[in-house]
């Protein structure tokens, strides 16, 4: 029980939420990140994909 309300203390601190902020917004960097990346991968292989069936017709 000591510990939880030691948990509990700590979690109210500044210097906590300062650092759980610091991390959220790493972790939603990255996530915007990684989305930006998988649509220029979607993209790409939609443009090879149509270039194929180009190539295919012809």
């Amino acid at each position: 029980m000591l510990a939880g309300a030691a948990a509990i203390t700590f979690l109210k601190t500044d210097t906590f939420r300062k650092g759980f902020s610091k991390v959220m917004a790493g972790g939603i960097q990255l996530k915007n990140d990684a989305k930006e990346y998988f649509e220029i991968l979607k993209e790409d292989a939609e443009d090879i994909k149509a270039e194929k069936d180009s190539k295919a017709k012809n």
